[in-house]
């Protein structure tokens, strides 16, 4: 009778441990020690690491935390999740020793341990890092206000350039217009003046004739 306690004791241990599960991103320290080859050194390295970068994604993210490669995720895989409680199966109770005043073997019954308390469990565990949604928001209005800033700067950079080219060009024109004024200007005073020289130096004959009388008489 001894022997079918100790086998219902370890039955009972089997199935709460196929019922175990272990949320990594809440469990303790103590609780992440339940998995299959995870110590102190590496339970206490996947809490650093989720208080560094924040709950995991995906369970195959715990492969990033230092000391756990392939061969202990496919250890644990099957008793780790992401969301709900950390459950972990109870210590197995040990197989009354016999007594003269204890009730006969075949009566005996072992008890399992009590499994940990829901609120209890809550109480020890880490509390998920939160995201900000207001830090968010702020964070995609600002990069919104600056990508439209930069735009508006590019718009009028190319605006005052193409008002600087039609200026200089609109002043080239003038100055050839002006040039070409000035060239007809001159033209027409030379014009102007030559008949001028020509009636000059028809009276000057005239005068010399009337010169050359008046010595005469």
């Amino acid at each position: 009778m001894k022997r079918i306690a100790l086998l219902f004791a370890a039955l009972m241990a089997w199935m709460g441990l196929a019922l175990a599960a272990v949320n990594i991103n809440t469990a303790t320290k103590e609780q992440l020690e339940t998995l299959d080859g995870i110590g102190p050194v590496k339970a206490q390295a996947i809490i650093d690491h989720r208080k560094k970068n924040g709950p995991f994604k995906a369970l195959a993210d715990i492969k990033a935390v230092d000391g756990i490669g392939d061969a202990t995720f496919e250890k644990i895989r099957t008793r780790i999740n992401l969301t709900g409680q950390t459950t972990v199966p109870a210590a197995p109770a040990s197989a009354p020793a016999p007594s003269a005043k204890a009730p006969r073997a075949d009566k005996a019954k072992a008890e399992p341990a009590p499994m940990p308390s829901a609120k209890a469990e809550s109480k020890k565990a880490d509390p998920a890092p939160k995201a900000d949604p207001k830090a968010d928001a702020k964070a995609k209005a600002d990069e919104k206000k600056a990508a439209a800033e930069a735009k508006k700067a590019e718009a009028k950079a190319k605006a005052d350039e193409k008002k600087a080219a039609e200026k200089a060009k609109a002043d080239e024109k003038k100055a050839a217009a002006d040039a070409k004024k000035a060239e007809a200007k001159a033209k027409a005073d030379a014009k102007k003046a030559d008949p001028k020289k020509a009636d000059a130096k028809k009276e000057e004959p005239k005068k010399d004739a009337k010169k050359d009388e008046e010595k005469k008489k």
